[in-house]
């Protein structure tokens, strides 16, 4: 599988590779965020330390020479303002794409413009003919951006791919766009 680019930008929001010097950044990030993210995100809690965060970047630098996963760090204005990527845990021919910002840049549109980067780099991609967005059902504020970027609500279903987090219902929306 070709790679998207290491940087995207959509207006105010860029978006960069997580580099290997990356981890007390992220680390500091997503401390700040636990109470924000961990509603909905499992790997979101207060054991989240600095050999996680380590782990998480080291990880990413294997997935996207692997091909399954392209993490990136998201800016806003020149700030850390959160994480996004794009996974190949879908179907052949599809990517999904995953996001949190952090509380400091919430509401403010960051998530979508970071989505939309995404899917644009995602469907320039060859072979890969449609993007998802899955998101807890309770999890409205995720919702917001697949109905704004134009997806397709395709399907309601129970998640069996992850744990669970404690704001989850277990049941996920799946949204799609395609090429």
């Amino acid at each position: 599988m070709d790679t998207p680019p290491e940087h995207l930008r959509n207006g105010d929001v860029e978006l960069r590779r997580w580099q290997a010097g990356d981890a007390e950044l992220c680390l500091r990030l997503v401390s700040e965020s636990i109470d924000h993210l961990s509603p909905w995100m499992p790997w979101a809690t207060s054991g989240y330390d600095l050999a996680t965060a380590e782990d998480f970047v080291q990880r990413g630098v294997a997935d996207w020479t692997a091909g399954t996963a392209f993490n990136y760090l998201i800016l806003t204005a020149g700030q850390p303002a959160g994480g996004a990527g794009l996974h190949a845990r879908i179907d052949p021919g599809g990517l999904e794409i995953g996001y949190w910002v952090h509380p400091a840049h919430t509401g403010r549109g960051v998530a979508t413009a970071a989505a939309g980067a995404l899917t644009e780099a995602a469907l320039a991609l060859p072979g890969i003919n449609h993007v998802e967005i899955h998101h807890d059902e309770l999890n409205l504020a995720s919702e917001r951006v697949p109905v704004k970027l134009g997806y397709t609500h395709v399907d309601t279903r129970p998640e069996t791919r992850f744990d669970h987090a404690p704001g989850d219902s277990g049941v996920s929306k799946v949204w799609r766009i395609t090429r």
